[in-house]
């Protein structure tokens, strides 16, 4: 074995390496950039969890003390946990009742939107038929419709229909409102699927159920995702059409019921805040259930 060794002419005729330069001079020069975006990420932070801070310190005071002069920042009559207990009791505003009537509201009206949108939006990206643009176009045009411009219209309807104040009738008028949302979601979802894995699919004699259901929804999960959300937070916050349709007080959503509480004269704000926090959890645990759905579909997407 022998070894080579270069002179100092040699050394000097070779051309001169480069160097890789680190993007940080020290340490304390990256440290301080996360620091500061740390920091900034605080800040954004706060702003967004400040009026849920506010109205969970205001569901635990007294009424007096909401309204003192100068404003107490928190309890100094010590938390009223007794207020949460006190709301579900009120006899005017049967909170149980209504709870209950926003949940099986969005959760159907949901489920209804995702059974038709899901097919249509499949047939829309996949095929081609006459008048299909105009279809697609016309579909986006009745998301400027809202139910608060149609109150006296759907109230007309549904009194023929004879489904006037029940939970049908909002269940309908949700999922009417927030199907063209869900179908050009998924429609864009679907069309971004390269079509070659619909004719692999077929090729192997996989029918066109059996690819929508197997192949092509896997890959669309983040949309369906987006649809789910924004459905169901639309149909939990929904007021307009509520509070003109449903008249009986057990029938109505917790959104029309906040509204009893507050009169012409006088304000339960402990109250106003207590409803407000409860209503907000469910949509905060949906949002906790579907993350993992949400990020095992962008996996599932990338991997087939």
């Amino acid at each position: 074995m022998s070894t080579t060794t270069l002179n100092d002419s040699e050394r000097s005729a070779l051309p001169p390496v480069k160097t890789r330069q680190k993007r940080y001079g020290a340490d304390q020069v990256s440290g301080r950039r996360m620091g500061l975006r740390m920091a900034i990420g605080a800040v954004v932070a706060l702003v967004f969890l400040l009026p849920y801070a506010i109205m969970l310190v205001g569901s635990l005071k007294t009424r007096s003390e909401i309204l003192a002069v100068p404003p107490a920042y928190f309890p100094t009559e010590g938390l009223q946990w007794s207020n949460y207990a006190t709301m579900w009791e009120t006899p005017e505003t049967p909170l149980p009742y209504n709870l209950i009537s926003t949940i099986i509201i969005a959760v159907f009206a949901t489920l209804l939107v995702l059974l038709v949108a899901t097919p249509a939006a499949y047939y829309t990206a996949r095929f081609r038929f006459p008048g299909k643009t105009v279809f697609l176009f016309l579909v986006i045009v009745t998301q400027m419709l809202q139910p608060a411009v149609l109150t006296a219209g759907l109230f007309r309807e549904m009194l023929l229909l004879g489904i006037n104040d029940t939970w049908l009738a909002m269940i309908l008028i949700n999922a009417a409102f927030n199907l063209s949302f869900a179908l050009w979601i998924m429609h864009s979802f679907f069309a971004a699927i390269p079509k070659e894995i619909d004719e692999a699919a077929q090729l192997d004699g996989a029918g066109k159920l059996t690819v929508m259901f197997r192949v092509n929804l896997p890959l669309v999960w983040p949309g369906i995702v987006t649809a789910v959300i924004f459905t169901f937070v639309s149909s939990w916050n929904e007021f307009a059409a509520s509070l003109v349709i449903m008249s009986t007080a057990e029938n109505q959503p917790l959104s029309v019921a906040l509204t009893k509480f507050i009169g012409q004269y006088a304000t339960s704000w402990q109250y106003v805040f207590g409803i407000s926090i409860v209503a907000i959890i469910p949509v905060i645990i949906l949002f906790a259930l579907i993350e993992k759905r949400l990020i095992g579909g962008l996996t599932a997407g990338a991997v087939k």
